[in-house]
């Protein structure tokens, strides 16, 4: 191993029963987790109080989880979706609901149109899950908010627009694809 702190590798030599590998292993990723981990409380409009909890967690996940990772792939990606997951699960425990402005993705999901280019919209809505069909029609169709497509589906509003926004990405990505 040239580089000390290579994660992939203590992680290899650790699965393999290196001990000590396994040990500074666990010390370089404590300390990683514990800044990504309060940078994502912060975010999410938390104080870092609770980040030891969600680190622990994580590394518990880590240790559980060790014979999943792909000993062919950097060990990074991993360990930041393990992160993801965690301090997402602690934030919704504690009640943090995410509410999305469907207009901050507005240059995200414009489509270029050709006026002069005929679009079956029709086709292109049969193409999306039945939820996100009817959450497009409600919304972008008929006009209604939100708040009464979540009320109407039983669902949050904020799931309401996270699934319009993933609808109108795939509507996006379905014309460009049909577009000669």
């Amino acid at each position: 191993m040239s580089n000390p702190t290579d994660l992939s590798a203590l992680m290899r030599r650790a699965r393999q029963g290196d001990d000590e590998a396994y040990r500074r292993l666990l010390g370089h990723v404590s300390l990683w987790l514990r800044a990504v981990v309060r940078r994502g409380l912060i975010a999410a409009g938390r104080g870092p109080a609770d980040s030891e909890d969600v680190v622990q967690e994580a590394l518990l996940a880590m240790h559980l989880k060790r014979d999943t990772w792909d000993e062919t792939q950097p060990i990074e990606p991993w360990l930041r979706a393990i992160a993801r997951y965690k301090l997402v699960d602690h934030l919704r425990r504690r009640g943090f609901h995410d509410h999305l402005d469907i207009e901050d993705y507005a240059e995200e999901i414009a489509v270029a149109v050709d006026p002069d280019a005929a679009v079956d919209s029709g086709a292109l809505l049969a193409g999306l899950p039945e939820r996100q069909r009817r959450i497009v029609e409600e919304i972008s169709l008929e006009g209604r908010r939100a708040a009464e497509v979540a009320a109407k589906l039983g669902m949050s509003e904020g799931a309401v627009r996270v699934t319009l926004h993933r609808a109108l990405k795939a509507l996006a990505v379905a014309y460009r694809r049909d577009r000669p």
